[in-house]
């Protein structure tokens, strides 16, 4: 399967397709929230953070690990927990998303990018 990168928008029944593909209820994603640039698809995280710098042009500092199930709604839809997420030098010491900052930006994103 190969990792899409969305600029505009995704509809809920295409974040089902993929995860379909691959976990079946969650679809893992590297979302760049600088450019406002998301990877899905990819079996880990690395990857799709791989993808966004060698084709984008994405700062790794940009880049957060989240999940998405399309299924779900409200709080559940979005999940906040990958590797990529442990940056120390840039004072994030979990694989979730410290920075209320950083997961306002995120939501905000990701509630733009991504259909009803």
């Amino acid at each position: 399967m190969r990792i899409r990168i969305v600029k505009d928008k995704i509809s809920r029944l295409e974040l089902q397709e993929l995860a379909n593909e691959r976990f079946g209820d969650l679809v893992k994603a590297a979302i760049d929230i600088k450019q406002g640039i998301i990877a899905l698809g990819s079996e880990l995280h690395a990857d799709a953070e791989a993808e966004l710098i060698e084709k984008e042009g994405s700062m790794r500092e940009d880049i957060w690990g989240i999940n998405l199930y399309p299924a779900e709604k409200g709080e559940a839809f979005l999940e906040y927990d990958s590797m990529i997420n442990l940056k120390p030098a840039s004072g994030n010491r979990t694989r979730g998303v410290d920075d209320e900052t950083t997961r306002t930006k995120i939501q905000l994103l990701v509630e733009r990018m991504v259909e009803n």
